[in-house]
């Protein structure tokens, strides 16, 4: 078990961090957009990089140019370029409602940004002085998720199917489920339910059964989802997907995780009581962050 706090200071973290890379989480919660610095699974500084409300968060990964963080907040969509300082600049783009923006994801270079309304935009944010592109790709049911090509709706999972010729846009397509809370994108698609975790192989199958939250994976066999409250990890892709291919964790404070990611190396966990765990192969380590309302976490590599 992890101790209450780290036993190295701050200053030997940010030393540490330069030596061995950063990655930052982006947790949006109802009193904004924290950061917090990871190096492996040593937790560095912390601070609130935005104070509007944040609904969701999620980076979109650039070549050439630091990554954007994309954040929904009632007042509309904001990006800023990952960095030590965040500049965020609102991102308008007809004819995205902004102000009713429900999640946040990204895929195939660009931002998928959910309406309240249930609409599904796809919005390309242009390089310095060119202005934002967007368009409809369809509509869902009380969208609540966004990961990769995966939409998460009260009706069901969605996918984002390809134009498949030039000029022909993106569409959704519904590939069945209900009451979906979360999805995973990355590699093998899963999604959590209201009725457990389910892994897309002839079919939906079921991966563990009970009342599914929150799910995440890294594209290479590992995953972890939220069952009943509880955190179950996936460590293989070798292993299969059923439900004796995952094993309960237990973290090291009694809460209940909320919003699940993976960076480089590293598996994230957050919890309701504001709590940021990180697990680097060795254990869970956690540091108090103090907020409530979690809506996610985003995870950036800091260059």
């Amino acid at each position: 078990m992890a101790p209450a706090e780290d036993d190295i200071s701050i200053e030997e973290k940010r030393v540490y961090a330069g030596t061995a890379g950063r990655t930052d989480a982006y947790v949006p919660t109802e009193s904004g957009v924290v950061r917090v610095a990871l190096s492996a699974d040593k937790i560095g500084a912390f601070d609130m990089v935005a104070r509007d409300p944040a609904r969701d968060a999620a980076v979109l990964p650039r070549r050439g140019a630091p990554d954007l963080l994309g954040v929904a907040t009632p007042d509309g969509f904001r990006v800023a370029p990952v960095g030590d300082d965040l500049a965020f600049e609102p991102v308008d783009a007809d004819p995205v409602d902004s102000e009713a923006l429900a999640a946040i994801g990204v895929h195939d270079g660009a931002f998928l940004v959910a309406g309240g309304d249930g609409e599904i935009h796809r919005i390309e944010v242009g390089d310095e002085g060119s202005d934002p592109t967007a368009i409809s790709i369809g509509a869902v049911s009380e969208p609540r998720a966004i990961d990769g090509p995966l939409v998460a709706a009260g009706d069901g999972v969605h996918r984002v199917t390809e134009g498949g010729s030039a000029g022909v846009a993106p569409a959704l397509a519904a590939v069945g489920l209900d009451d979906a809370r979360d999805a995973a994108g990355a590699g093998m698609p899963l999604a959590a339910t209201g009725a457990g975790v389910y892994w897309l192989g002839n079919g939906w199958m079921t991966a563990l059964e009970g009342d599914a939250s929150a799910v995440a994976a890294d594209g290479d066999g590992h995953a972890m989802a939220v069952v009943d409250g509880d955190l179950f990890v996936h460590a293989s892709d070798g292993d299969g997907w059923d439900d004796e291919a995952w094993t309960a964790a237990e973290l090291p404070v009694d809460e209940e995780p909320v919003a699940l990611g993976y960076g480089p190396g590293v598996s994230v966990a957050v919890t309701d009581a504001g709590t940021l765990c990180v697990d680097a192969g060795d254990g869970w380590r956690h540091q108090v962050v103090g907020v409530r309302g979690i809506a996610g976490v985003a995870l950036a590599v800091v260059v």
